[in-house]
């Protein structure tokens, strides 16, 4: 990071910011104008459970934000609605240079009693959204930077849930997840244009946080930890992602937490050990046991969830 202290101006590129009209995807949006950007705001307002679209919600945010800003209100998850998207930011300011795929919905229940159509409606919104945005945006991107323009920024906010886990989210920590992988193959897809993409876990008062059912006393005290944290940390961050001074980072996983942030180590081999020379049906279980006691068993990861892994005030 650069040690000006002054902020980086984004004048001149435009922003795309899916769920960009509220909580953490408002405090992204606002910080991107504040420093200059065009901002498209993809935010069909539903609900946290994404029932009950209003688009009013990203209007009335595009109208108090003035110039520079403008309300998309389908529903994202869609190839077409996305492309759709992504074409009325090249149509109203000429460009799409910033992608942020932010829009996120929760429909929890623990595994045993599963309902698929909520899997399907978690992973589309939160994963399958933000790919088809990419489809859309990314040739665009490639070809700008072809044509002269400074390469653009992708950011994709994550969740500690899907590096940790957490009870009863198996649709909402597996759509978080697979958002990583995804923030990953396209920093390497588009490395050799410039564009860089990253991701970032929130931890901040938003209405995914306030949506949190505590599973016992230590995820109640994080709730209400959480709840004290300002969305506009992250927001202030992901404009730094955004801005020319962070050219040179991509691929990687962030966190912030109030004033902290958090670069977060990706999944690599920690240890191995080498079969016995025999054939593969005569390794029994009491040699895979030896081995896995002897090499793996210290350094097996505990089932502790995000919210107990984080349940430590912040610093603000």
């Amino acid at each position: 990071m650069s040690g000006n202290t002054e902020p980086s101006s984004l004048s001149g590129r435009v922003a795309l910011v899916t769920g960009g009209a509220r909580g953490l995807g408002l405090a992204i949006s606002r910080r991107l104008h504040q420093l200059g950007a065009s901002v498209v705001l993809a935010d069909s307002g539903v609900s946290i459970s994404g029932d009950k679209p209003d688009p009013e919600v990203a209007s009335s945010v595009a109208q108090s934000f003035g110039e520079r800003a403008v309300a998309f209100t389908s529903d994202i998850a869609t190839p077409e609605s996305a492309a759709a998207a992504v074409s009325l930011a090249v149509s109203q300011f000429g460009s799409i240079d910033l992608v942020v795929n932010n829009a996120a919905i929760l429909r929890d229940s623990l595994i045993f009693k599963g309902n698929p159509s909520n899997w399907e409606a978690v992973v589309r919104n939160n994963l399958s959204a933000a790919y088809y945005v990419l489809v859309a945006a990314t040739p665009h991107l490639r070809e700008q930077v072809k044509a002269g323009r400074a390469p653009g920024r992708i950011v994709n906010l994550t969740s500690s849930a899907g590096l940790y886990g957490n009870f009863g989210q198996s649709a909402y920590a597996s759509s978080k997840a697979g958002l990583f992988g995804l923030t990953r193959v396209a920093a390497m897809d588009m490395a050799r244009s410039g564009v860089t993409c990253n991701a970032v876990a929130p931890f901040a008062a938003t209405r995914v946080t306030d949506a949190i059912q505590p599973a016992n006393a230590a995820q109640t005290q994080y709730k209400e930890r959480a709840l004290k944290i300002s969305a506009d940390f992250i927001g202030n961050f992901v404009a730094f992602l955004c801005g020319e001074s962070a050219q040179d980072i991509t691929g990687q996983l962030f966190g912030v937490r109030g004033r902290e942030v958090l670069l977060f180590s990706q999944p690599r081999p920690v240890e191995r050990f080498i079969l016995p020379v025999q054939e593969q049906d005569e390794t029994d279980a009491r040699t895979l046991t030896a081995l896995c006691r002897e090499h793996f068993a210290s350094k097996f990861t505990d089932l502790s969830t995000d919210l107990e892994a984080f349940n430590t005030d912040a610093l603000i």
